[in-house]
């Protein structure tokens, strides 16, 4: 297996828009920046909690380039490029690599019981210049990826997975037959999953409890148990945003 994208802790970073409703550039690169100093080991931009759906392709690249020049060369910038079709998920993979990407992060199209065909061609169109990353979300985009599908998707070049599910059962058999990275998307899952062997995390409540979640994945009980609250909180963009609301409330009161 070659090196993963990153180990430890990645934040699934929410795209802030303004008044207006067109992106916020700024604000969304400050708040990259504020979480990268606060430990996170990865940016993932435009994936189900940065909005994806509502980002075209030069958007994409502009959010990369924002939070490029904000947090620097050495964080992998990821980006989300699922789409319903292969079609749609190759072009905006090829667009994103070009902007800069580090890697690509893609979601398994809805209604398809074996996604093999599309990765493939979201891998061709990497063209071997960024690693792409599966990504199971059933809620999302059911049925999701079926763990004995993982090593034949590793086998055509997928380099890991993302896995939102929180399926405790599902999570140790994925660790026992694929030999790509795993990165887990549930917050309720991160204190098992980092001494289980995990390769990291990508999560939305890392946007508001960047040092919990760390200290969770690391195989802190205490710290699992205090994230609860606002991994509660924190589901969907809308829940981060408020909570990200709540958060600077109280630091500016």
């Amino acid at each position: 297996m070659d090196a993963p994208v990153f180990t430890g802790v990645g934040v699934a970073l929410v795209t802030l828009f303004d008044d207006d409703g067109e992106i916020d550039l700024d604000a969304t690169a400050a708040l990259a920046g504020e979480l990268a100093a606060a430990g996170m080991r990865s940016i993932v931009i435009a994936g189900s909690t940065g909005e994806a759906a509502t980002l075209d392709s030069a958007e994409r690249v502009a959010l990369v380039k924002v939070v490029r020049d904000t947090v620097g060369d050495d964080l992998p910038i990821v980006v989300g490029t699922g789409a319903p079709s292969a079609r749609q998920a190759a072009r905006l993979t090829a667009e994103v690599v070009a902007g800069g990407a580090d890697a690509v992060l893609a979601l398994s199209p809805p209604g398809s019981t074996d996604p093999t065909a599309y990765y493939s061609e979201v891998v061709a169109a990497a063209a071997g210049a960024v690693p792409v990353l599966g990504y199971h979300f059933p809620a999302m985009s059911a049925p999701g990826i079926d763990v004995e599908l993982l090593p034949g998707l590793a086998d055509i070049g997928l380099a890991g997975l993302k896995d939102s599910s929180g399926d405790p059962s599902r999570l140790v058999r994925t660790l026992t037959t694929f030999d790509g990275a795993l990165y887990v998307g549930s917050p309720w899952l991160l204190s098992a999953a980092g001494p289980l062997g995990a390769t990291g995390a990508i999560l939305a409540v890392a946007n508001v409890e960047p040092a919990l979640s760390i200290a969770a994945f690391g195989g802190d009980a205490d710290a699992q148990r205090a994230l609860a609250p606002a991994a509660a909180r924190a589901t969907g963009p809308a829940g981060v945003k408020g909570a990200l609301g709540r958060s600077l409330r109280t630091r500016v009161g």
